[in-house]
């Protein structure tokens, strides 16, 4: 067999290939999600009652307001950083993950403690939570592996179902069904544990009406 005829040979196999394998296939599995899974395909974007998109589920909200359901605490501050005012370099650096501080370390405790000295007063994680009336949960205080994660537990949420509640004169037992129809459960029915999304929550939250009794 001749060189040439290899040659001819092997160049029709890679183009054959790479259609496959940098047209089809690619192509497929891009219609493939937008027809089956178009919502995640699109990355999970939540919209308010206007229809404007807010986030995507994916990734974690900064909610402070007594108003809302508060989520996990963010060593990234969940990339929302003044571009102009970026002193932690949180922007800079385009990435996510935790602090890798060990529960030992001083930065930590402070954090989650308080840290009473007048000179250097730090108002801890777990004070806070305890005069908005709020029993800390392990989710409240400590920041997950990628400190951007959407969920707390529903532990987590129903410990701050007063503070909602008296913020927006609300019954108490709302705000519990609303956390029972956002909570996820278990990846297939036995992987993980089952978690609240905040911010599909809070857009619920904003969607409740008060309760007449």
């Amino acid at each position: 067999m001749s060189f040439s005829r290899e040659a001819s040979r092997a160049i029709r196999s890679t183009l054959v290939l790479w259609v496959i394998t940098a047209l089809i296939y690619p192509l497929a599995m891009v219609a493939f999600g937008q027809i089956v899974f178009p919502f995640q395909a699109n990355g999970s974007l939540l919209t308010d009652a206007q229809g404007q998109v807010v986030s995507s589920a994916l990734i974690g909200q900064p909610f402070t307001s007594d108003r809302y359901f508060n989520g996990r605490p963010s060593t990234t501050r969940y990339s929302t950083a003044d571009p102009n005012a970026d002193e932690a370099a949180i922007l800079r650096t385009g990435v996510s993950g935790a602090s890798n501080l060990a529960p030992t370390n001083p930065a930590l405790l402070d954090r989650i403690q308080g840290k009473p000295d007048p000179e250097l007063a730090i108002e801890g994680d777990i004070p806070r939570l305890q005069a908005a009336g709020i029993s800390p949960t392990a989710d409240l205080v400590y920041t997950s592996g990628s400190s951007l994660d959407p969920h707390i537990t529903p532990a987590g949420a129903r410990a701050q179902v007063d503070r909602v509640a008296a913020a927006r004169g609300l019954q108490p037992n709302q705000l519990e069904e609303l956390i029972s129809q956002n909570t996820d459960g278990r990846f297939l029915g036995i992987f993980g544990e089952p978690g609240v999304n905040v911010l599909k929550l809070n857009l619920a939250l904003d969607a409740l009406k008060p309760s007449n009794s």
